[in-house]
């Protein structure tokens, strides 16, 4: 068991903690949290307290191993509402799934644990003399798969930190959605850009402009004391120059994913196997009767392919792109003798080169 953000609990001090009296029926929740009510899952006070007195001379604090417990999944909240802050509000009910995951499995985690620690007393307690030394170790061997099992529940916190923070999927369920809100985000952002640029044109100042708050006003002022130019404006050139370039590429990206939902791509049949258009997964897929040979293989990855074991095909993201690519392999080509692209609906020109993720 361990504290949150790398900091390991040595067990036989847990009694030093705060002490909260242990959950109730009507007392499940973290009644502080912003999103969905985060359950604090129930921790076996009693193996606690036998894992202590097998452990450590010191008295067992009732109450101490569950707010052990309630500290770490507080900490993960406060992981989770900061990450909020950040994130798209699209994202906010992942992180709630995450942290109620985490809640859960470290409940478990810490359960296990104190089953295991109990199951043999320290050499300092049982002396000695007659120690069983073979289930000692066998002991050892259960705590250090804990252990690792504690680690994999860490590293749900490094999920919620993640959250939100990549790019935008093409695969996503609503990967359209997002990326028409981080449009509409950054055409509004452009649209400020100008109109305090032109108040500042205008006033020689940007004291008294309505589009920005306290906040905002003192740090566009420092910017502009910092900068080297001879006759700084509150946004650069360059920023303008930028945004309405990444607005570009959002729109060219989102008129992409409408027309390939629009498609309707469908699929093949190729000597010794066939490919799936699978529209629900969002895949190109490649079946085969049997494995294909190293050479086929190293083709498939090549022209952008991957194995998927749990599906057992070879799959990439279903689009135009994935259609030429696959008619790049002669030995999927269609039995008709076509290539790939000739068989789809509203096939036209190859795009450009796609900027998906």
């Amino acid at each position: 068991m361990a504290e949150i953000i790398g900091e390991e609990t040595d067990q036989s001090h847990i009694g030093s903690v705060d002490v909260v009296p242990p959950e109730t029926e009507n007392n499940q929740t973290h009644a502080g949290y912003t999103g969905i009510p985060v359950m604090y899952y129930p921790i076996n006070e009693d193996a606690a307290r036998r894992a202590k007195e097998m452990n450590s001379f010191f008295d067992y604090v009732p109450g101490s191993a569950t707010a052990e417990y309630r500290r770490c999944v507080d900490r993960a909240v406060r992981l989770a509402e900061q990450q909020k802050e950040r994130a798209d509000p699209i994202y906010h009910e992942k992180i709630d799934r995450l942290v109620d995951t985490y809640a859960r499995k470290l409940a478990e985690n810490m359960n296990k644990g104190y089953e295991i620690s109990a199951r043999v007393p320290s050499v300092m307690i049982a002396g000695a003399s007659n120690f069983p030394t073979r289930k000692k170790e066998k002991q050892n061997a259960a705590s250090d798969k804990n252990m690792e099992e504690w680690r994999q529940v860490q590293g749900l916190l490094d999920k919620i930190r993640s959250t939100g923070m990549g790019g935008i999927r093409s695969d996503h369920p609503h990967a359209i959605e997002q990326l028409e809100q981080k449009l509409e985000r950054l055409e509004n952002t452009q649209k400020l850009m100008k109109d305090v640029n032109a108040f500042f044109r205008k006033n020689k100042t940007l004291d008294g402009c309505p589009l920005l708050d306290g906040e905002r006003l003192r740090r566009l002022k420092v910017s502009m004391e910092q900068c080297w130019y001879p006759e700084p404006k509150p946004f650069p050139t360059y920023q303008l120059t930028n945004n309405s370039a990444e607005i570009r590429r959002l729109k060219r990206r989102i008129e992409e994913l409408k027309q390939n939902a629009e498609t309707g791509f469908c699929g093949w049949e190729f000597d010794g196997g066939k490919a799936v258009a699978n529209q629900e997964a969002g895949r190109l897929q490649i079946i085969f009767d049997e494995k294909p040979s190293d050479e086929h293989r190293a083709q498939l990855k090549a022209n952008g392919f991957r194995w998927a074991p749990k599906a057992g095909v070879w799959q990439r993201l279903l689009n135009r792109q994935a259609i030429y690519a696959a008619g790049r392999m002669e030995f999927i080509r269609p039995l008709s003798g076509q290539a790939p692209s000739e068989l789809q609906p509203k096939s036209g020109k190859k795009p450009e080169r796609s900027m998906q993720r």
